[in-house]
């Protein structure tokens, strides 16, 4: 019997905290105890008398706000009144008891998690931490400062602007920060780096508790979490080799068992004679037929959850569950006449990464519920989705964000937090890094969703393109090699030799130039940055795409939220404050102008923004598709917001999906057909993600402005499994439009239903006819909401369904209506709403209505 092989690393506590932990080798209580340290917090501004009421988790910010302190920061021009908030101390504390119970514990530790970022922590009036890294845990042992009863703990936030900038005061030159909309002092501090401000958020520089859910938390043992999973091919069994870590304080025997909490059997226990200090027990057991975890659309998600267990004189002293995939994964870089392929391998499938880029979904993370992750992953799950890049300049994601992907099939490429700077190399800066790191890899890698482990966003390629290796000194790309090509893939090779390290995005890991596209993986900005034509897309063969965008404004409805009636306009200063490109209005017109008439209205303008953006966005993913297997990622920048903006994303600040998160479930769909004009021929590909072949019939019609068919094609195709091909080819002048206005539509049926369908047009929309289709609704209540029977008398591109004042969500927008073709769409209110009251608040635009 063949087998997969699998390595699980199963640690015995989860910290998330602040907590208080106790640790005793004496079985007295329960095996946990736990003190919640969640309430009575209150804050001030140091020096200030008067304190006031603080949420923890939180931070100063949405703490201010919540005391009408301050303006709401997203409001109107908000964000530049509130700037003294990252300038300023300040101070946070509560009262807590501690029960006898408690104190007859050996050991007692205060355990903190998320502390932002300068914090010196006093418990009662005795400072026990000073710590400087909100990414980092930090433990402190308490005991014998704790008291019966009432305890004060305090916290003493400083600046994160002032504590760099004496420092910055003594170096001859500058690290480089070009993001920072102040002072750059990000890339000596260890915080998010996009808090600083960024080219589509705001500068919130903030201080409190972050994502932290404080508690406190008694034990009788100490032990630590780990957990790791490296699987190497889909096999009829699993071999599963378990490291156990327990850290204790003194010499006792133990017994270790592992459970499998799907079937409720003990699959694997030792006896061990543990020491004071770290203990790592080695088990092994076997799964047979294992459920292995797959990516979206290939697979389910299937997870084991397992439970350690440390029993102590028969007694049970301490236990964790931990849930997990079971999966192999590789990254196969392997020499071509191309240059070296970059794709990922699960279960001995290759996998073509489909997603986009994400960046934190608010400028305070600790505004961040379960239920909002959910629904934005859901969106990204739905739109046919496998990969997100979770983006360096940002956070290390919490708990909640990891499970939802786990669930999902959503693989993560997890960057470090780092991004767009240089970074120290003094002794310190690594030491506090390192343990930044092993914090993190030991917190996440229990999650299947990640698949590789990369140290930084465009460092490296900014070192060589941006011009700073022209005017820093070499030391400064040493200490770069000593953080990306030593201490990180150090931290990554010990503790979780299952997953790839990547330097750096893009990267060549050195071997090429990272803007090479040979190999490695590759940003693209020549649409955007550098104006070209979308077509330019269709002129690059990446190995990987990791990195491209196009911006588009938010719906009117988000606009409204933080401007006033007299602002709406496209130059006002407000809508300039959400506009973080210094170029970014600047180009949507531009590139608007290209290919559309000027837009009739504000409103107007927006719509067409987001037509654009999809559009843009359509053409390279289709293109990067197309040329599967030369190609094997796209992930566009970006899928969401941290704030109400104009910027890249293709969901805004409040979950609102723009046209691109639609035509993503277009483009991104486990078969898609792609028609391409090249050189007077059109060949039109169809590319499968599936693992076996597709029986289809392909069929393809010209047809002009009106939507009258002049030509039709139709012909049977064998679909091959994980391909992309040309399976009908035609010049131009045979297929023969009697005008650049006629068009191609051509769509893929599977067993008699269209699985993909698209379109051809021949010239910019702006150079044809725009007549005005009648749209008609018909409109039935259904159990959640209400269905949109749709018809049309002539053709209508991207047409858009709204629903003025009232929550809700449409299962499609965004699309293309002929004549004779109903189209049915759903949409899910999120409170009551009458049948004539939906009738009257729904909207219906095209194309054409916007000129």
């Amino acid at each position: 019997m063949k087998r997969f092989k699998s390595l699980l690393m199963l640690g015995l506590l989860f910290v998330v905290a602040p907590a208080i932990r106790s640790q005793s080798t004496r079985p007295v209580g329960p095996p946990k105890t736990r003190v919640s340290l969640n309430d009575s917090w209150k804050f001030r501004r140091t020096g200030s008398a008067e304190w006031r009421p603080a949420t923890v988790p939180g931070c100063v910010h949405t703490d201010l706000l919540k005391n009408k302190m301050i303006a709401d920061p997203f409001y109107r021009d908000s964000e530049k009144t509130l700037q003294w908030i990252g300038k300023t101390n300040w101070e946070y504390q509560t009262t807590f008891d501690v029960s006898d119970q408690l104190l007859k514990r050996e050991n007692i530790e205060l355990v903190f998690d998320g502390l932002d970022t300068y914090a010196e922590v006093f418990l009662n009036d005795t400072r026990v931490l000073d710590a400087n890294n909100m990414f980092r845990s930090w433990r402190v042992a308490c005991k014998a400062l704790l008291r019966p009863g009432a305890n004060v703990l305090r916290i003493r936030f400083r600046s994160p602007i002032n504590e760099v900038l004496p420092l910055m005061a003594k170096i001859t030159y500058q690290l480089p920060a070009s993001n920072d909309a102040g002072e750059q002092t990000s890339p000596y501090t260890r915080k998010a780096p996009y808090q600083f401000g960024w080219d589509w958020g705001p500068r919130f520089v903030t201080s409190g508790f972050g994502t932290g859910s404080p508690r406190s938390l008694g034990r009788r043992e100490a032990q630590r979490s780990a957990h790791r999973a490296k699987a190497s091919r889909y096999r009829s069994s699993a071999d599963l080799a378990v490291e156990v870590e327990v850290v204790a304080t003194n010499s006792v025997n133990a017994t270790i068992l592992i459970d499998n909490l799907n079937d409720k059997t003990v699959v694997a226990q030792q006896k061990i004679n543990l020491r004071p200090g770290t203990n790592i027990v080695s088990l092994g057991f076997v799964i047979r037929q294992p459920s292995l975890w797959w990516p979206n659309g290939l697979g389910a998600q299937s997870r084991y959850t397992f439970s350690a267990r440390v029993m102590i004189n028969g007694a049970l002293s301490d236990q964790i569950s931990t849930r997990t995939g079971l999966r192999s994964l590789q990254l196969r870089q392997e020499q071509d006449q191309s240059g070296k392929s970059f794709e990922f391998v699960i279960n001995g499938v290759p996998v073509f990464a489909k997603g986009g880029n994400w960046i934190p979904a608010d400028s305070f993370p600790s505004s961040m519920t379960r239920q909002r992750y959910h629904d934005l992953l859901q969106s990204v799950h739905d739109a046919n989705m496998n990969m997100l890049r979770a983006w360096g300049g940002g956070i290390y994601e919490s708990d909640d964000f990891y499970d939802i992907c786990d669930e999902l099939g959503i693989m993560i490429w997890q960057d470090f937090m780092f991004g767009c700077s240089m970074y120290p190399g003094d002794q310190e800066f690594l030491d506090n890094v390192r343990a930044e790191a092993i914090d993190n890899v030991k917190r996440l890698r229990n999650h299947p969703s990640i698949v590789i482990w990369v140290g930084n966003n465009e460092s490296e390629t900014a070192w060589l393109h941006w011009g700073w290796r022209d005017h820093l000194p070499a030391k400064v790309w040493d200490d770069y090699e000593k953080l990306f090509h030593g201490v990180l893939p150090e931290v990554c090779a010990t503790l979780d030799p299952s997953r790839p390290y990547w330097p750096s995005s893009p990267s060549k890991n050195l071997e090429e130039d990272p803007e090479s596209q040979r190999m490695g993986d590759t940003h693209y900005w020549g649409v955007w940055h550098g104006a070209l034509p979308f077509s330019a897309y269709e002129k690059q063969f990446p190995r990987f795409m990791s990195e491209y965008g196009f911006q588009s404004f938010p719906q009117i409805e988000t606009i409204n939220s933080y401007t006033l009636p007299e602002e709406r306009v496209i130059t006002s200063p407000v809508m300039l404050v959400h506009q973080k490109h210094p170029r970014g209005n600047q180009l949507i017109n531009e590139y608007m102008l290209r290919e559309y008439p000027a837009p009739k209205d504000f409103e107007s303008f927006l719509y067409v923004s987001q037509v654009l953006q999809a559009e843009g966005i359509k053409v390279a993913a289709e293109h990067l598709r197309r040329i599967r297997p030369h190609n094997m990622g796209s992930l566009y920048w970006q899928i969401d917001d941290c704030w109400p903006v104009a910027s890249w994303s293709s969901i805004d600040y409040f979950g609102r999906l723009k046209a691109l998160q639609y035509y993503a479930r277009r483009f991104y769909s486990d078969i898609l057909l792609s028609p391409h004009e090249e050189n007077g021929m059109i060949d039109f590909y169809v590319v499968s993600d599936r693992t076996t072949a597709t029986h289809a019939q392909l069929q393809i019609s010209l047809m002009d402005h009106t939507g009258h068919t002049l030509k039709r094609f139709e012909k049977d195709i064998e679909v091959a499994a994980l391909q992309s091909k040309s399976y009908f080819s035609i010049s131009e002048n045979e297929l023969s439009p009697r005008s650049r206005t006629d068009f191609v539509f051509c769509e893929l049926l599977v067993d008699g239903k269209p699985v993909s369908s698209n379109k051809l047009f021949f010239q910019p929309f702006k150079n044809g006819p725009m007549p005005t289709a009648q749209i008609t609704p018909s409109i039935t209540r259904t159990r959640n909401g209400f269905k949109i029977a749709l018809a049309t008398d002539r053709f209508a591109r991207d047409v858009y369904l709204s629903v003025e004042d009232t929550g809700g969500s449409f299962s499609d927008n965004y699309f293309d209506l002929l004549p004779g073709r109903r189209i049915e769409v759903e949409f899910h209110a999120r409170g009551p709403l009458t049948l004539n009251e939906f009738r009257r608040r729904l909207k219906l635009r095209s194309l054409a209505d916007a000129f």
